[in-house]
């Protein structure tokens, strides 16, 4: 996985419906992002050989919205994620399972690099 900044767009699988969309960071085996109502701490290592990544996230939502129910959790509701994924020099596919009380939400996100950190 690229040092980088990206876009991430996440779409919820199994049947469920939800989106949401955000900025992540991974470097040196740290991911670090967010959007409007939640951000994304964790960690992955990469294998260059075969371009993939695994790694483990905690989300957690920043901001309450009355209107709005974000994807994974609630407020002060720390959300467990495991994730993998392929990646090239400027994308990546990644798929997850959040642990979200006790029921698992499954998703697919893509991922665009918008800018090096190096």
């Amino acid at each position: 996985m690229k040092n980088a900044l990206y876009s991430i767009h996440v779409d919820l699988q199994d049947g469920r419906s939800g989106k949401g969309s955000g900025v992540v960071v991974f470097r040196d085996g740290q991911i670090l992002g967010g959007d409007a109502y939640l951000f994304y701490v964790g960690s992955y290592t990469a294998n260059a050989e075969n371009s993939t990544f695994k790694g483990e996230v905690t989300v957690m939502q920043h901001t309450p919205s009355p209107a709005m129910s974000p994807l994974f959790g609630g407020q002060n509701q720390p959300v467990g994620i495991g994730v993998t994924g392929t990646f090239t020099d400027t994308s990546a596919i990644m798929n997850g399972t959040a642990l979200v009380g006790k029921a698992s939400q499954i998703f697919r996100a893509t991922l665009r690099k918008l800018a090096d950190t190096e």
